[in-house]
């Protein structure tokens, strides 16, 4: 059993992880437990918090901190993911991570898996829009012990990033495990974006009023 010195410790661990994870804007979860642990001069692997608890970790510091700036930056994040959507309509757009599951933030990327045989699809429609783009490749894991690369592309909309995962439509490709509780992640379509932003919306209307 932990000793309370090694709980208040994770604890910690897990409030520098989730700033650190809020500063940069990514969900790179091992990238901030490594700089966490070194910044609070903790290496024991038996304090290490897991993804949930720093995902926790997030919300917590969101509402105690950020109560009033991060609803709009996610507002705003959801309405551009939307638009994205609407632009990759033909290839069955989905949103996943932190700006469907409500703890993205001002940095956070906008993350939305598409459907196709053909990636090069992609860029020649974001060629064909005039739009700058970076194509790149992610490391997604599908099985408890399995990873596959899928091709992705990146661009900017208002300023916010937007990554694109291109997967295959023939070959049929599991779900992928979300690094946060390692169940399949939640993937949202445009209708159910839609009725996000509604709900965004009726919210700050409540608190407006």
């Amino acid at each position: 059993m932990a000793s309370r010195k090694d709980q208040h410790m994770r604890l910690l661990l897990a409030q520098e992880a989730a700033r650190i994870l809020l500063d940069s804007g990514s969900r790179d979860f091992a990238l901030a437990k490594r700089k966490a642990a070194e910044h609070l001069s903790a290496h024991d692997t038996r304090q290490m918090p897991s993804n949930l608890e720093i995902e926790q970790a997030v919300a917590e510091y969101q509402r105690l901190f950020r109560s009033q700036s991060q609803p709009q930056h996610l507002q705003q994040l959801r309405e551009d993911a939307y638009e994205a959507m609407q632009f990759f309509q033909d290839f069955d757009p989905r949103l996943v991570g932190p700006v469907l599951s409500g703890t993205a933030d001002i940095n956070t990327t906008i993350s939305l898996h598409v459907f196709t045989d053909t990636p090069e699809e992609i860029s020649l429609l974001l060629l064909d829009q005039h739009i700058p783009f970076e194509t790149g490749e992610k490391r997604l894991r599908l099985r408890e012990d399995t990873y596959q690369i899928f091709p992705t592309v990146s661009f900017l909309a208002r300023q916010n990033r937007i990554e694109v995962i291109i997967f295959p439509v023939s070959k049929r490709v599991p779900t992928p495990l979300s690094p946060v509780d390692g169940r399949p992640v939640q993937r949202a379509n445009l209708a159910s974006v839609e009725m996000l932003l509604n709900e965004d919306v009726a919210q700050s209307d409540l608190i407006g009023g």
